[in-house]
């Protein structure tokens, strides 16, 4: 443990925002709603202009609502349109295990999907209603650790649906990614997981460049470290690893959420944090720039 947190410390003085590989800190927002109900924001999706915005909370509910942004494209302030709870197939209550929402994606034809803790698994989500219809599972589902599985989601121009969980069972394992493609998973893909830090994923997209963004976490004992992946989508699997960002610890708060879109300068990450309902945390959305 006394390992690991000195790991952590020295970890965190060699990262900076400023050094980070190829992504720039633009600036953040924090939002505070007069909506009780809106925090542990951990999945969004952005408009193509980076305006609009779909927020799914972990207790089971979404939001939806336009962002400001100032001259430099930063969000500076968060109109709240609507907050639907998520509801099972028939319309009743979500149990307490099958309410742990995590990731959301949102296809070019307009479905959206949910990843889940607790009960693990991925859901379509009917964006009118809230209503959710269950996809078939992997068998590896249901071995997953509970808190600690399909934590995000995302799908291609083509419709595959992607996600993986937060752990892979060991250190230095890789993360196994999951395809969900023509009615079907395929398991035969994975992400590289590091052997000497604890960085766990916790977001998922593809970026209008049709590459693969992973967000990931790292809970120190002092704050959170965030780092950004990006991988190319070979015929293989995931290649061309690119580390876009490693943040000090405590640059911002526990990032969960990433939403990959393009403007005049190119691929730009808003990424959302979830202030776990708690009042020395924040709800903070964060803008950085792709620097190729």
């Amino acid at each position: 443990m006394l390992r690991r947190l000195v790991l952590a410390l020295i970890a965190s003085l060699l990262a900076s925002p400023s050094l980070a590989t190829e992504a720039r800190l633009l600036g953040s927002h924090t939002w505070v709603s007069d909506d009780a109900s809106v925090g542990g924001l951990s999945g969004l999706e952005l408009s193509e202009d980076g305006r609009s915005f779909v927020a799914l909370s972990d207790r089971a509910k979404f939001f939806t609502g336009t962002l400001t942004r100032n001259e430099k494209g930063v969000v500076s302030g968060v109109t709240l349109e609507k907050g639907i709870p998520l509801s099972a197939q028939d319309g009743g209550t979500l149990k307490r295990f099958e309410a742990d929402s995590e990731g959301f994606a949102l296809s070019m034809d307009g479905k959206a999907y949910v990843s889940f803790e607790g009960i693990h698994r991925i859901a379509q989500l009917d964006l009118d209603t809230g209503r959710l219809t269950d996809l078939p599972k992997h068998p590896d589902f249901e071995k997953m650790q509970n808190n600690s599985s399909l934590e995000g989601v995302a799908v291609d121009a083509s419709g595959t649906i992607y996600t993986l969980p937060e752990r892979s069972g060991a250190v230095g394992r890789p993360f196994p990614l999951y395809r969900y493609m023509n009615g079907q998973w395929d398991a035969s893909w994975s992400i590289p997981r590091d052997e000497d830090t604890d960085f766990l994923p916790v977001g998922l997209d593809i970026g209008p460049d049709g590459r693969l963004y992973l967000l990931e976490r790292w809970f120190t004992g002092l704050g959170f470290a965030t780092r950004v992946r990006r991988f190319d989508l070979g015929p293989q699997g995931p290649e061309n690893e690119v580390t876009l960002l490693r943040t000090l610890t405590a640059t911002h708060d526990n990032l969960e959420g990433i939403a990959v879109w393009a403007d005049e300068t190119g691929i730009r990450l808003t990424l959302v944090s979830d202030n776990n309902f708690r009042f020395f945390q924040r709800t903070e959305f964060v803008d950085y720039r792709v620097i190729e």
